[in-house]
């Protein structure tokens, strides 16, 4: 329900009249039924006292029985009572009721109240010395000074404050920055322009030429089949001899055959052109989701952490499809389109008359006009459906990765209930775009058919008056109609353009996000020698005003082992990630062998490192894939050598299909320690010299994790190693162990010299040696099923 507030929106005075391109609505609805009330009251009491004084009421008999009285009384009914109803919507809406809105709706409906009595005075009384027909002085003032009150909003057309600008905030905001479609129509054309020409393919470069030349001769064709149809008419008219009237039925019917239906949708010379625009449109689509697919690998770790899987897809499948039909709408369709009516015009007007050539001037421009304004007002509605849709395949993509999560918390039912929600407003949002097109199409057929009846019956006329031949009819009717056939198929594509456009946008919007980490220019390959890790004040943050990591500084030796520990959030993944390099350090260097990670290529670097991390995410394909993916041109011979490495070789064999096994989606049909086992695979095969441990046990059970953990360490023998440790136990063999809190090193040294110093170190690790302790006190107390209670 609305807020009542003050009389002015934001405490803003009426003598702040003039503000932000136009009046104050609260400024302009207290003045304008102020000064009408005012006109109809003072003039329209004076005009009362002469009619009563030198006036006389009229009989029933002759009161004229009109229906523009009552038209006129319902009208003013109708606007005495209009702002009532914006009462009502503004009550009923989330927004603030004024006072002014109160007081314009009082002062509006006394005035036409007014208005109302002085036509029912004008229509039963009469003056004495007054036979004049029509209205009187004072109620055709009042008309105009509303018609004029009406008109002085346009003033406020370009101002924020009014309602047409304040449908719908979310709205105003997305209009603003999107705009119309057509906004940097030339930055993306230039975008679309390198993939219709295909660069380099020297036979797609001729096949676009031939397809051109194809389309100039449909232009010819479409000129002389109403030509040739004309002539056969005179020619049976006149009595022509038989060869050559066959002769020009044969040249027609060629024509006809080269053109087609009319429109050149299917004649000989558009299937032909179609077929080899094939090939082009292949290139097209590849080119543009290869270039994307890139780009979106190409993007940071933090997008793609905040994105969402379903939209991305869906914005990709919709912007990607919609490139092929934008090239071919624009250069067959809308091109062709236009070069006829330019022709049709130029014809009319040489063979015909002026005023043929006007007639279809005004018809076509006005379509063409009508077309492209309505089109682009019902383009903020596609805007939403498109919203809509992404909104709702989203929700069902992440409700179905996450279907475990719904099952624990029996939310099938609310997970369906969201999914419906979504669905009804695209719906919604689906039925504005019918509803809009309709509209047009309505809007289009009326511009049609005024244009063809004037020029028919102008033409007809001529045909009376022995100006034209019969067969200038007929040519004048087939070549219209031919005429209008693309274009009524002009709103069609315009309409297709803009959705293409707008189903572009979202794909546009991928190509401009730019990528956090970038190559430095001329950067080179890192060469890798010993495998020496230092990080040397390093400072990091993701986001402003929250420091992750402060004046870091740290050395790992090669085939040294380093441990982070600490507790959450002290920034341990984040050392991982930094020299992986997902990010870039805001202050201090990360260096590997004395080169600066920031300075050479990210493809090399990673090529050094493996990752082993917490939660191993695998494709939905075979074992024997997912292990391959560390290197992915090894033999099946190096893939089981790597399994039997990670100690998950006999696993395999015992499963059914083997190595041929389908892990199921991110691989859920293996248990968390075959996961890891295969990560550890993955690894081994990709051989790097500096192996990073993300919390890699930390989710499993201990007997599982004692096994991965000897596993773990033949993998690490005599690399550089990098472990982030949640369970103290399974890094007292390390060489050097970190202690991170709120981001800064706070301990550092080996098991033993941490459990001397009495820090937090040995704080941690005698809370987790309690905790262990219970454990196994509680296992020891255990009865085992069926044993009784003692006593």
């Amino acid at each position: 329900m609305a807020v009542l507030g003050g009389y002015c929106e934001g405490n803003i005075s009426i003598a702040q009249a003039w503000v932000q391109q136009g009046f104050q609505p609260c400024f302009f609805f207290t003045l304008v039924p102020a000064v009408l009330l005012s006109v109809c009251l003072l003039l329209g009491a004076l005009q009362y006292a002469c009619y009563v004084r030198f006036g006389r009421t009229m009989e029933p008999k002759y009161i004229p029985r009109s229906r523009l009285y009552r038209g006129q009384v319902l009208l003013s009914l109708l606007l005495a009572l209009q702002p009532f109803g914006g009462l009502l919507w503004q009550a009923g809406g989330p927004g603030r009721l004024y006072g002014y809105m109160l007081l314009h709706a009082c002062l509006w409906a006394l005035s036409w109240g007014c208005a109302i009595a002085l036509l029912q005075l004008e229509h039963t009384r009469v003056l004495a010395h007054d036979r004049t027909r029509g209205h009187g002085t004072v109620l055709l003032l009042f008309w105009a000074l509303a018609f004029a009150a009406e008109n002085l909003t346009l003033v406020c057309w370009r101002s924020p404050l009014w309602w047409w600008a304040l449908e719908d905030t979310n709205q105003k905001v997305l209009c603003s920055a999107r705009g119309s479609t057509w906004k940097d129509f030339r930055r993306k054309l230039r975008l679309l322009v390198p993939y219709m020409w295909p660069r380099g393919n020297h036979l797609l470069q001729g096949l676009v030429l031939f397809c051109m030349v194809l389309m100039g001769l449909e232009r010819a064709i479409n000129v002389f089949v109403p030509i040739y149809y004309k002539n056969i008419v005179n020619e049976l008219t006149e009595g022509t001899p038989w060869h050559t009237l066959a002769w020009t039925v044969c040249i027609y019917v060629g024509l006809k055959f080269l053109q087609g239906g009319g429109a050149g949708s299917t004649g000989f010379v558009s299937n032909l052109r179609t077929f080899l625009w094939v090939w082009v449109q292949q290139f097209t689509n590849r080119q543009v989701q290869v270039q994307l697919f890139a780009h979106l690998h190409g993007l940071s770790l933090r997008w793609h952490l905040g994105r969402r899987t379903g939209e991305v897809l869906r914005s990709v499948d919709r912007g990607t499809s919609s490139i092929n039909s934008l090239l071919s709408y624009i250069v067959f369709s809308i091109v062709p389109t236009i070069a006829d009516i330019v022709i049709g015009i130029v014809y009319f007007t040489s063979v015909f008359s002026a005023w043929f050539g006007l007639i279809i001037f005004v018809c076509m421009s006005l379509y063409l006009t009508l077309t492209i304004f309505i089109t682009e007002w019902r383009t903020k509605y596609r805007r939403d459906m498109n919203t809509r849709d992404n909104e709702a395949k989203s929700r069902a993509v992440d409700s179905l990765l996450n279907f475990e999560t719904v099952k624990y918390y029996n939310a099938e039912s609310y997970e369906v209930n969201r999914f419906n929600d979504a669905i009804i407003k695209y719906q919604v949002s689906e039925w504005k775009v019918s509803a809009s097109l309709g509209l047009l199409n309505q809007t289009q057929n009326l511009v049609i058919g005024l244009g063809l009846l004037a020029g028919s019956l102008l033409c007809a006329y001529f045909v009376t008056e022995n100006k034209l031949q019969v067969g200038d009819f007929v040519l004048f009717g087939t070549y219209i109609i031919q005429l209008y056939t693309p274009l009524n198929w002009f709103g069609t594509y315009y309409r297709m353009i803009q959705n293409s456009f707008v189903d572009m946008e979202n794909m546009f919007e991928l190509f401009h996000e730019e990528q956090e980490v970038k190559d430095v220019v001329n950067a080179g390959d890192l060469r890798l020698e010993a495998g020496r890790i230092e990080f040397e004040n390093v400072h990091f943050s993701y986001v402003d005003g929250k420091e992750i990591l402060q004046d870091v500084s740290f050395s790992v030796m090669p085939g040294q082992t380093l441990a982070l520990v600490g507790p959450s959030g002290s920034g341990k993944s984040t050392v991982i990630r930094l020299l992986f390099r997902f990010y870039d350090v805001w202050g201090g260097c990360i260096r590997i062998d004395g080169q600066d990670i920031s300075q050479v290529k990210q493809a090399s670097l990673r090529a050094h490192i493996g990752v082993v991390p917490q939660d191993t995410v695998l494709f939905n394909d075979t074992i024997a894939n997912n292990i391959r993916y560390g290197r992915i041109l090894a033999t099946d011979q190096e893939v089981q050598e790597a399994a039997e490495a990670a100690d998950i070789h006999n696993r395999i064999l015992s499963f059914p299909d083997g190595y041929n096994t389908q892990v199921g989606e991110r691989g859920l049909k293996l248990s968390g320690g075959e996961k890891q086992r295969v990560a550890i695979a993955r690894t081994i095969l990709k051989g790097p010299r500096i192996i990073l441990l993300d919390e890699a046990t930390s989710a499993l059970d201990t007997e599982t994790e004692r096994n991965i953990q000897a596993s773990l360490a033949k993998v690490c023998a005599h690399r550089t190693t990098i472990v982030v440790a949640h369970r103290l136990s399974t890094v007292v063999g390390a060489d050097q162990i970190l202690v991170l809190k709120d981001g800064r090193i706070v301990e550092r040294g080996r098991h033993e010299e941490l459990l001397q110093k009495g820090g937090v170190y040995a704080g941690m690790w005698l809370q987790q040696q309690a905790g262990d302790e219970g454990e196994s006190k509680e296992r020891c107390t255990e009865k085992p099923p069926g044993s009784k209670k003692g006593p």
